[in-house]
């Protein structure tokens, strides 16, 4: 089943247009200046023996470089295109992919039957969702973490609005790769900065530390700036 329908065609048709190379996606940096980075926020919470999922995972980047780091790691993506992608990039088979629909709770339950308690990390997924879908969405995290898993989550920033209409406002028009998530009609949600924690609590987890990272992209400014745009993280899960 399909929950996500009202936008899940939308995320499709963005990734069978993306362009292959590497960073041709905005928010597609890297693993040095991503995951790499918010190792230093989740890793001592994390179990290191539990897998992990990587929610939202795109066309796998972040997920190789976590698939090192945990004994077994899927990525899960709304989007087949996106995940025919990163079983393409993976070619070794690091990690695994599956299409799924996070906010599908007998898919989710599924794949807690399939793995047990597991560590979620989750990039800029909430602010994507509808937000009729939103609390769907988390309580699958709370799903997925069980009782001994943790979920580490980097979203969007109040202010990040600002910064993206600033940008796709100039007087050259949006550059490219923000240009071609507005094209596929995907905009960036509003979620206020103090509802991404209620929305975890409200799910029976507990948020045991958050703060603020600049979400670092694949764009960069006229002067040759990298595009960063304020966010926030959090880890969540049950205190002990």
């Amino acid at each position: 089943m399909n929950v996500s329908s009202g936008y899940a065609h939308a995320w499709e048709s963005f990734w069978e247009d993306a362009p292959y190379e590497p960073g041709g996606v905005f928010w597609d940096a890297e693993p040095a200046m991503t995951a790499q980075q918010h190792l230093a926020y989740f890793e001592k919470h994390f179990d290191p023996g539990l897998p992990l999922v990587d929610l939202g995972c795109g066309n796998g980047t972040q997920t190789r470089f976590l698939a090192g780091r945990y004994p077994r790691v899927v990525g899960i993506d709304l989007a087949h295109a996106a995940i025919e992608r990163a079983r393409r990039d993976d070619p070794h088979g690091l990690a695994g992919y599956q299409q799924l629909d996070a906010v599908d709770t007998d898919a989710v339950r599924a794949l807690h039957e399939e793995l047990g308690d597991a560590n979620v990390y989750m990039r800029g997924v909430l602010h994507q969702c509808e937000p009729a879908d939103r609390s769907r969405l988390v309580d699958g995290i709370a799903t997925l973490t069980g009782q001994r898993g943790r979920a580490f989550a980097v979203e969007l920033a109040e202010a990040a609005k600002g910064v993206l209409m600033g940008l796709a406002q100039g007087p050259a028009g949006p550059p490219p790769k923000l240009g071609a998530i507005f094209a596929h009609g995907i905009a960036p949600g509003e979620v206020d900065d103090a509802a991404v924690p209620g929305y975890f609590t409200s799910a029976g987890l507990d948020v045991l530390t958050e703060g603020e990272e600049p979400l670092r992209t694949t764009e960069f400014r006229p002067d040759g700036a990298r595009i960063e745009v304020p966010s926030r993280w959090l880890v969540a899960g049950l205190a002990a």
